[in-house]
C-alpha cells in the first residue's frame, strides 16, 4: 500500500500524469520548479525522490525527463485535453513549439542533460530544424567559427550515439564535450574544427569516445553588425 502522499507531492503527481496524457513524455526538473515557483530543480527533485520511496514513480538517473509513473499512479485512460487556463502547465504555453532544455556549462565525465546543467527551457517552432532536436547547446569558443557556429550561439542537437563522415557532431572524449566535424579515415576517426587557429584532435584506439549527437540547426543569439 503506498504511504500517504503531502499536498505538494499529490499536487507535483498531478503536474506528472497531466504533462504526460498532454505530450507523451514527463516534464523535466526545472519545468516543475518553474511551475511550482521553486528556486532551483533541487526543490523538485526532493519532492521526487519522495514520491519514488512512496511507490509512484521511478527515476532514471541522469535523465532530464527519467520519470516513470508505476501502475498505481498511471491514469487509466489517456483524458482528453483540458481547457487551457492560467493554471496549465507553463512548458505546453506555447501551443505547437518545441520545449528544449539549454544546456550550459558541462561538468567533466557528467551527462549532457543531467539536471544541474540545464539553464532553462525554450520554446522554439519544430520547423526551424532538419529534424527535431533534444536540446540546445551553448557554444563555448571559436573553433568552429568558419562553419557559422560562433560563440554563444545555441546548437539544436539531435541525440545519436551515430554519425555520418562530414557531420557535425557533439562529441565526447575522456571527461571533455566538444563540438567538431566528424572525419572518418577508414577506422581512424579525427574530429575537425573550423577554424585555422585549432588543430584536429586525432582520436585513438583506446580513447574514451562517444557520439552524443549531431547538430541539427542553429540558434544565433549575438546580434548582426
Amino acid at each position: 500500500m503506498a504511504l500517504k502522499l503531502t499536498a505538494r507531492q499529490s499536487q507535483i503527481l498531478d503536474l506528472i500524469r497531466q504533462a504526460i496524457s498532454r505530450t507523451g513524455r514527463p516534464p523535466t526538473r526545472a519545468e516543475i520548479a518553474h511551475q511550482l515557483g521553486f528556486r532551483s530543480a533541487n526543490a523538485a527533485e526532493d519532492h521526487l525522490r519522495a514520491l519514488e520511496r512512496k511507490g509512484h514513480i521511478r527515476l532514471t538517473a541522469s535523465t532530464s525527463r527519467g520519470i516513470q509513473l508505476l501502475d498505481a499512479a498511471a491514469p487509466a485512460a489517456v483524458p482528453a485535453p483540458p481547457q487551457r487556463t492560467s493554471e496549465t502547465l507553463g512548458w505546453l504555453d506555447a501551443a505547437g513549439s518545441l520545449l528544449l532544455p539549454l544546456v550550459g556549462h558541462v561538468a567533466a565525465g557528467h551527462p549532457i542533460l543531467a539536471a544541474e546543467h540545464v539553464e532553462r527551457e525554450i520554446a522554439v517552432a519544430p520547423q526551424l530544424f532538419s529534424s527535431a532536436p533534444d536540446y540546445l547547446l551553448r557554444v563555448r569558443g571559436s573553433s568552429m567559427r568558419d562553419a557559422g557556429i560562433l560563440d554563444g550561439d545555441l546548437l539544436a542537437v539531435h541525440r545519436t550515439p551515430e554519425a555520418r563522415h562530414g557531420q557535425i557532431v557533439v562529441a565526447r572524449l575522456g571527461d571533455d564535450v566538444t563540438v567538431k566535424r566528424l572525419e572518418h579515415l577508414g577506422r581512424a576517426i579525427r574530429l575537425l574544427p573550423e577554424n585555422p587557429d585549432f588543430k584536429p584532435i586525432q582520436v585513438g584506439p583506446g580513447d574514451n569516445f562517444a557520439i552524443e549527437g549531431i547538430a541539427v540547426g542553429l540558434i544565433r543569439t549575438t546580434p548582426l553588425h
